[in-house]
This record gives C-alpha cells, structure tokens and sequence, in this order.
C-alpha cells in the first residue's frame, strides 16, 4: 500500500466524517456503501497488505468491540484505526453485536417511534438487521477477524440475565455490581440517554427500559469476559468509553488488566480526543498538570492558541458547534435579557442533563438540577450581585435533543426568578464567550466550557 495510498484513504475518511449529519445508521437492512471507506478500493491489489494480513504477525493483539456496527462515526474512524494498526504489525480483531443486546446507544426515544422496541425486545427485528449489516459492510472488506456477541453466550445464560434484571428491586439497579464492574451506573446513564432526560421518568415504561438496559449491561459483561479469556488482547480500543455496552466493555477490561484506549470526536475540525485508561470524561478532570505546565511557551504557540480560541466564538474552525448567528455585543445581550453589565455579573454555564451522568468523586451535589437550584436559591439573598443562567444550546441543537427542559425545572420551583436572576434559554443566540467575557466570574458543574 502506497503513501499515496493511505493519505487517499485518510483524506476520504475525513470527507466521509463531516457527512455523518446527514448520513447515519438506520434500521434498514439495506447499507448505503456510499457512506463507507470503499476498502476493496485501496487494499484488495496492496501487496503490503496482504502482508501484513497473512503474515508472521507478532505486534499486540488489540481488540476494537466497536459492537454497534450501525454507529457510523465508530465504524468509520475504527476501520480506518484496524487497518492502520494492523499495517503497524498489531494483531487486530473487531467485537460485533449481532442482535444480543436488547438495548444500546444505538437507539433514543426520539429515533425510535414507540417505547415497545425496548420494552417488548422488537430491537432485534426492527433495529439490529440494518446495525448487523453496516457492521459487517463496515469490516468484512478488511479481512480482518471478527468475534460477534453470540459466539460467547448461549440462549440459557440470556434467559438467565433476563430472569435477573427482571426481578432485581428497582431501587437496586443503579448501585449494583459484579466483581467491582459498575453495571447499574451504565445502565442507568444509558436509559437516560435514551430518554434524554436528567431524571428517570415515573412511569412503569420507563421502569422497563431501564431493565432492559440493565439486561444489555449484565450480557455485555458476560461476553467481554469470555472475549477476554479466549483472546487475551493487550489493547481495547473504541469509542466514548461510556453507556452500554461501550461503558461495561472499558469497566471489564480494566479490571482484567487490558489497557483501554477511548476516543471521541473532538469540536475542533479534524481532530479527536484520545484518552489512555479511561475515558475522556475523567481524564480530563485528572490529567496530571505536568503533561502541559513546562512547555516551551513562545510567540507562535501563542498566537496559534489566541487564534483557536478566538474562532470559537464563531466555530469557523470547528465541526460541532451550537450557534448560527450569535450575538457577540454586549449591548445586544443587554437589551434581550436586561443584564447590567456595570453591576457585578455571575453567569452559570449548564451542561446537557441526561449527558454523561456518571459518578464523580467530588461531587458535592446530587446532580446538575440540584446544583442549578440550590444555586438560585443562594443569590436570592445576594441581591448585591447578578446571576446571568446560560442554558446549554445543545438542549435544542444537539443530537439527541433533550425532553427534560432545564427552563422548565427551574419554573417549577421559582415560577417568578428573583430580580437579580437572568435566565437566558437554549434557543437564544446569545454568546456564551461574551457573555462570561463580561462578567466577573464564571460557575459551572460539568460543561466542557470549562475546558
């Protein structure tokens, strides 16, 4: 294979990766190739590859469980990733669900039409045959091999797990583990998800997904444990390190002493974040400071760095963003939420509620909501001091938008704010840069703002 070649291949992976708003797994059974690297195209003739492939291969064995082959920012990216490696001597293997799991991320309630597809396991009639068959158009054409859920688990250990999720109390999902793999956690962050609210909704449906992604965590738990001991890979390498069953797979490997690599795509255009052991939501809290306090700082950097930050504010350089048309004056942001600016201002930053709702050791509250309200509370005895409230946008222009509404939770319990308290709502296109650049201090709990 050509350098030629392989800058061809990453230049179409690129392409490929800023089509995926528009191009995404379906339930269909029918793959669209158009929205895959065409890998008969740049390996089929390669000498080098079949090399590679066929031969005497000695590099360490690394396992990429992408599992929801229909997820096409993961099969892209880690295609792209099993065959670099595998060019680089390591011994590649891909992990597949094929229909196991009756709950992923690769489904929400806004994707899905009726909770039933969950609840009444329909996932694998309606869901996994197009997931199944964008996985294997994904993979198969590299000739790499591939291990899928149920060559681990026969059907009397599911019905099993199934007897086990269906009659654990409910009070007991959340906390549960096996051998210190926290099951419940990733269950419940992924029904939330699924849902796209903060809290879990009262009702006797949302009780049954909820169940139903316990069952997924307790399967994905069992397979990655036969995966391990009939593989033994040193490496697992996938995507976002959190949910299910990605959230299970990274707490197995862990635990059995495989090196986890997780990666997520970053805002700034063709960049992604690769975090070593854990995924990117802790490692960015816990990276140790010596990894960047002592570097060689100078007018380049500088100016580079300056210039970055600086495109933010519109996203020109970026491939997620949240803002068409912001409103950078302060004067403009003054005239449509009555912010005085002269007076001393402290805005608060949410985060997306049902996002990534893990366990952070240093929480000091219950979660987000309970934070924002509490918070609230505070300043309505400061009446010395503005707080401005900055919904996240990705609320209403994010992927999965979200059904719990931060305004509304916070009108159910202040149904009138107190007059120094500002709340500025997801669809405004207020500048959350310029807004924190006028005022004194800046709160948050989780928002990567903070970053």
């Amino acid at each position: 294979m050509s350098l030629k070649s392989i800058r061809e291949a990453l230049k179409q992976g690129n392409l490929l990766f800023q089509k995926l708003s528009v191009v995404s797994a379906n339930a269909q059974s029918n793959v669209n190739q158009y929205s895959l690297p065409d890998w008969q195209y740049f390996i089929a003739t390669s000498l080098l590859w079949r090399q590679a492939l066929n031969g005497n291969i000695t590099g360490k064995r690394v396992l990429i469980p992408t599992s929801v082959g229909g997820l096409s920012a993961a099969t892209i990216l880690e295609g792209m990733l099993g065959v670099a490696l595998t060019l680089r001597g390591a011994q590649v293997r891909f992990l597949l669900c094929d229909g196991v799991l009756p709950a992923c991320l690769q489904v929400h309630a806004g994707k899905v039409k009726q909770t039933n597809v969950i609840t009444d396991y329909k996932l694998k009639s309606q869901i996994c045959p197009g997931c199944i068959a964008r996985g294997d158009a994904a993979y198969k054409p590299t000739g790499l091999p591939i291990s899928y859920y149920s060559d681990f688990i026969n059907e009397t250990e599911r019905e099993g797990l199934r007897d086990l999720a269906s009659g654990i109390p409910l009070t007991e999902i959340r906390a549960y583990q096996q051998d210190g793999v926290a099951l419940g956690e990733h269950a419940f962050a992924g029904t939330l998800r699924f849902f796209a609210c903060g809290h879990l909704p009262e009702t006797g449906e949302a009780e049954n997904v909820l169940r139903r992604y316990f069952e997924a965590a307790l399967i994905t738990n069992l397979v990655m444990g036969m995966v391990l001991a009939e593989h033994a890979p040193e490496v697992a390498l996938f995507h976002h390190g959190i949910y299910v069953p990605q959230g299970i797979i990274g707490e197995v490997c862990r635990k059995r002493g495989v090196r986890v690599v997780n990666w997520q795509v970053g805002y700034r255009k063709k960049c992604f974040i690769f975090s070593h052991r854990e995924t990117y939501h802790h490692t960015l809290i816990s990276e140790p400071t010596s990894n960047w306090e002592d570097i060689s700082w100078n007018e380049h950097l500088d100016a580079e760095t300056t210039s970055y930050l600086k495109s933010r504010w519109h996203g020109s350089n970026d491939w997620i963003w949240f803002h068409e048309q912001p409103k950078h004056e302060a004067e403009a942001i003054t005239k449509e939420t009555g912010i005085d600016f002269s007076k001393p201002t402290i805005t608060l930053l949410t985060n997306v509620f049902w996002d990534a709702q893990l366990h952070f050791k240093a929480n000091a509250f219950g979660d987000m909501l309970d934070w924002l309200l509490k918070t609230i509370e505070y300043f309505k005895h400061r009446p010395d001091l503005q707080l401005a409230i900055r919904i996240h946008p990705a609320e209403v222009r994010g992927a999965i938008p979200s059904r719990q509404p931060l305004v509304a939770e916070v009108e159910r319990v202040f149904p009138e704010l107190p007059p120094n308290v500002y709340l500025i709502p997801p669809e405004s296109q207020v500048s959350t840069y310029v807004l924190c650049e006028n005022s004194d201090s800046v709160i948050i709990f989780g928002t990567k703002t903070g970053v």
